[in-house]
């Protein structure tokens, strides 16, 4: 008897030594939702739960090597990306995704959850006029839509206005992230014609490393599975909650999300 071939989703992103957050988040995520994950690493840091101690970029040939080696081989039914750290990887990477033929999820992040920079202030408007137009969901956080586009975001009603600049970049689909605000935590997607609003209850637990991996992962996993993009989201958003309902200490500091909630 043959084994089936699940789907195969690529992630392109910095590896986090504590395993909460970034290449590691992303495996797990999508071992937990039935897909094969596979990886190239653009960066390493040196992370625990206190915070990032350093990173270190690889070469862009390195970078390239590893996108050339799985997508001419194995392919991929998704794409998403994560921390790229410098304008020459976002380059890189920007150049063999446009070309590529599956859908694309851009987590553009430019802090760590302890506020460290992740992000070279040189490679923002390469993300910006590089990244973004191949993306086919972007999901920043309120700090990374600023960051962006320079729209501030102070309560539900800014959702859309920042939507519509993440839009005008390129990206088919944003979704904007708008767990900071006060209140119930309300997630804003729009390809700029339909607009779907996700709620979630605000789950009092502080270990949440790894939530912006974790769902961009997530969305990227199910596209793979076939889900259209409000879909995908939307499943994305349950399981990304059930992992924060569940996130348990780790170190000192803030700990991660459980990966592995449906199984433990």
């Amino acid at each position: 008897m043959t084994a089936m071939t699940p789907p195969r989703v690529l992630t392109v992103a910095g590896s986090d030594s504590g395993g909460g957050a970034g290449i590691q988040a992303d495996l797990k995520t999508m071992l937990a939702l039935g897909v094969h994950g596979m990886s190239v690493i653009a960066a390493v840091t040196a992370q625990n739960s206190l915070g990032v101690q350093g990173y270190w970029e690889l070469p862009p040939e390195a970078v390239r090597a590893q996108l050339d080696s799985v997508l001419g081989d194995i392919g991929a039914q998704a794409v998403k990306t994560g921390m790229l750290a410098s304008p020459q990887l976002v380059e890189v990477v920007a150049a063999v995704l446009g070309g590529y033929d599956a859908p694309v999820v851009v987590d553009p992040v430019g802090v760590s959850k302890h506020g460290d920079p992740l992000l070279a202030p040189e490679a923002v408007e390469t993300v910006r006029t590089r990244l973004l137009p191949v993306a086919t969901v972007v999901t920043p956080n309120l700090w990374e839509v600023e960051q962006l586009t320079g729209v501030k975001v102070e309560d539900e009603g800014d959702l859309r206005r920042a939507a519509d600049a993440v839009l005008e970049l390129g990206a088919t689909w944003a979704l904007i992230k708008g767990g900071h605000l006060p209140g119930e935590p309300v997630d804003l997607l729009t390809d700029g014609t339909s607009e779907h609003r996700f709620t979630a209850e605000r789950l009092d637990n502080r270990h949440t490393h790894g939530t912006g991996c974790t769902l961009a992962s997530a969305v990227a996993s199910y596209l793979a599975l076939g889900e259209d993009v409000p879909a995908a989201v939307g499943r994305a958003k349950e399981y990304v909650t059930g992992a924060i309902r569940r996130g348990f200490p780790l170190g000192d500091g803030i700990g991660p999300v459980d990966h592995a909630w449906r199984w433990r």
